[in-house]
């Protein structure tokens, strides 16, 4: 398939600007697979399609307050900066922002160390050595990264953070996580749905949409995730007993995908810890996922070749031109799709 296959357009006021309130009352768009159907609910009453026994995994990774601002040293030129991963306790990979931000020039941030341009990596990426640790910094004087295509002011920067953050490392939200409240998860437990952990940190790479004609010209992305080993004795057990193992968002889908263990004749997942570059594309075939929660994606973008491969092209497209029509709302705040 051609990269175009995967476009659509989107009028604009169907991106969200601010979350809804409370999370759980977004709208559910339920696609299966089996028979093509397409229906229509809301995200509270998801468990109507859920059974005993099911794992939802969820990803607990936390949205760091990657950007900084700061002076270019001696001249005072404004500079953003805005963390992309870590290499080591003093060095990070960043996004900047400003002119002249070459090897050698250094910079004052705002309330935070002053950082070192280490190396030109291409583009806007630079690597940079703070004098000081920033992790401890970014509580007070750092801002949440959100998407480029949100142009609102977050007033509440936890909307931003799903119920289950707990490991600190993503520049962007896991969003098919946003949707679910505490009392919500409390009622689904309540029907004998279980939840499992994973983590993988997302970068921002997960927004950039593919360049290359042919997807499979395209470089994905490289992100780290960890499957622990309660959550391989969970899905495990789960499947002895005819639970559907339901990733939440596409960074556990990959994360699942990442981990099943391949010595194993009956599909298993393995504990895991390291990179993943898995590039989903139609055709893959789904070795440990059997059903998705996910939001609207942008287009050509490598998360709406996942969500395809894993419900099929066509449905995909129709169920998207369904949406548009019925005004769901797009994106990181957007409405939720489920599919079984």
């Amino acid at each position: 398939m051609k990269t175009a296959d995967f476009d659509y357009y989107l009028p604009p006021n169907l991106i969200a600007q601010t979350p809804i309130e409370p999370r759980d009352s977004s709208r559910l768009m339920v696609l299966n697979r089996e028979v093509g159907s397409i229906l229509h609910a809301d995200f509270h009453n998801i468990g109507q399609y859920l059974h005993e026994n099911d794992v939802l995994v969820v990803n607990k990774t936390k949205v760091i307050n990657a950007r900084l601002y700061g002076r270019k040293v001696p001249t005072g030129g404004k500079v953003e900066l805005l963390l992309l991963g870590k290499q080591d306790e003093f060095v990070w990979e960043v996004l900047v922002g400003g002119k002249g931000l070459i090897a050698g020039k250094r910079i004052a941030v705002d309330g935070g160390p002053a950082v070192e341009i280490i190396q030109d990596l291409g583009g806007a990426k630079r690597l940079v050595r703070f004098a000081r640790p920033i992790e401890s910094y970014l509580v007070h004087i750092g801002n949440v990264p959100l998407p480029p295509y949100i142009h609102k002011e977050l007033k509440d920067p936890t909307r931003y953070q799903t119920v289950f953050a707990i490991d600190s490392g993503s520049a962007a939200a896991p969003t098919a996580g946003l949707h679910f409240t505490n009392e919500l998860i409390k009622g689904l437990e309540a029907q004998g749905i279980r939840f499992a952990y994973i983590t993988l940190h997302i970068g921002l790479d997960t927004f950039a949409p593919v360049e290359a004609d042919i997807p499979n010209e395209h470089k994905i992305h490289s992100e780290w995730c960890q499957v622990p080993g309660d959550t391989v004795e969970m899905i495990n057990q789960a499947r002895k007993l005819g639970g559907r193992i339901i990733a939440v968002g596409t960074t556990s889908a990959r994360t699942l995908e990442s981990a099943v263990d391949i010595t194993s004749q009956m599909g298993r997942v393995g504990i895991y810890d390291g990179y993943t570059d898995l590039f989903i594309l139609p055709g893959y075939k789904f070795r440990m996922v059997d059903a998705m929660i996910t939001n609207f994606h942008l287009p050509r973008s490598t998360l709406i070749m996942m969500v395809s491969a894993f419900a099929g092209h066509d449905l995909i497209m129709e169920a998207y031109q369904a949406a548009i029509k019925l005004e769901y709302r797009f994106y990181s705040f957007g409405d939720a799709m489920l599919i079984i």
